[in-house]
């Protein structure tokens, strides 16, 4: 394999359409080829192809990790085998005892690794919901801020470029999960963060049918230690997975654009709905939460929808309907849930492909079948 020198000036859509094409000179395949050798010849003594043993570094996950650094406006991509797998790569790079800020409104996993890590005395996790909050709580015990945003599941942002300034301010990493937004509507390196996450499994991937992480960075001492760590651990994306990230990503721009555009619709439609309580939507991406008008509604209204799917995960071109309460966030204490806004009354939408006008019909159906509180 070679490394891809394609034009600079060429449009993210194109350069996502054309991964791994022109890169395998023996056989000119334009859909990049499966390696699934675990170990490479060496030609002679002392001398290495740059492949040597699969965990380390494989051709087909070569490729993918070189368009999750471009596409992020990095210098250094990893795949690893899961979303959770990324993030737990990150914190290897600090010692012990490290203090780090968190965004309160956290999906359940990281909350359940951070605080099995805050159990186990490795680290201490603060969190906070505002700016004005993470502005008040940093200082120089701080080895890194954490943010997601926007936030899962209230959807609600953070300034990247101001959390960045104030991570610097105080010589801390700012690390931030792209999962909900991705590179096509926001490009944290860009604002200032020094690694992002993402959960490839979703978005990225985008058909459901892969489990995978990603973690970008542009800082050459960065991206070293996460190469050991990476290498030292060895949750590393399968040959396989990599090969169904790339295909995903090859279509990343249309389906984002798509989604967004029904999100959009579906949200000023669920605006004008007297029988939802509140909806959460910050006018970008296809992310969307609502809440019922009582938590009993919530059985007989997933009952009811015939098109969304009601299932974990989220961001595959299949529309999905999740309640947190019992599925991706079932780790956080329900007093504490409660105490920011994640209520039982609350369902989370990740819009699909469909057409927005069946999207919409499927809602107001489960809303008049749904008996009244």
């Amino acid at each position: 394999m070679k490394k891809t020198t394609e034009p600079t000036h060429w449009k993210e859509a194109t350069r996502l359409a054309q991964i791994g094409n022109h890169q395998d000179d023996q056989t000119g395949a334009v859909s990049t080829p499966i390696y699934l050798s675990t170990t490479y010849a060496h030609p002679k003594l002392g001398q290495s192809t740059g492949f040597d043993y699969t965990r380390t570094a494989n051709p087909t996950r070569q490729v993918v990790e070189q368009a999750l650094a471009q596409l992020e406006n990095g210098r250094y991509g990893f795949a690893t085998s899961s979303g959770m797998s990324a993030i737990q790569l990150v914190f290897q790079l600090f010692p012990s005892g490290s203090r780090f800020l968190v965004s309160r409104d956290v999906y359940g996993g990281s909350y359940r690794y951070f605080d099995a890590l805050t159990q186990q005395g490795y680290a201490q996790f603060s969190y906070f919901d505002t700016l004005e909050e993470l502005k008040k709580t940093i200082d120089a015990d701080t080895a890194a801020v954490f943010l997601e945003t926007p936030t899962n599941p209230l959807m609600n942002e953070l300034d990247i470029f101001i959390a960045a300034q104030l991570a610097k301010e105080h010589q801390a990493l700012l690390i931030v999960d792209n999962t909900f937004l991705t590179p096509i509507l926001q490009k944290p390196l860009t604002l200032g963060a020094d690694i992002v996450v993402h959960s490839a499994t979703k978005f990225l991937g985008g058909h459901n049918d892969l489990l995978a992480g990603a973690v970008i960075t542009g800082s050459d001492d960065l991206g070293e230690k996460l190469s050991f760590a990476l290498n030292t651990t060895g949750a590393v994306l399968s040959p396989f997975d990599s090969w169904l990230l790339i295909r995903g990503l090859k279509t990343l721009d249309l389906r984002i654009k798509q989604q967004e555009k029904n999100a959009k619709k579906l949200a000023a439609s669920l605006k004008k709905e007297k029988r939802i309580k509140e909806i959460f939507y910050p006018e970008r991406g296809s992310m969307i939460s609502l809440k019922l008008q009582s938590p009993e509604q919530v059985p007989s209204f997933l009952s009811a929808l015939k098109l969304f799917t009601f299932a974990e995960s989220l961001g595959g071109v299949e529309s999905l309907i999740t309640y947190p309460t019992t599925q991706t966030h079932a780790d956080i204490p329900k007093a504490l849930r409660e105490s920011y806004g994640l209520t039982d009354d609350l369902l989370r939408l990740s819009i699909g492909i469909e057409a927005a006008e069946d999207l919409i019909a499927d809602i107001q159906q489960a809303l008049e079948k749904t008996a009244a509180p």
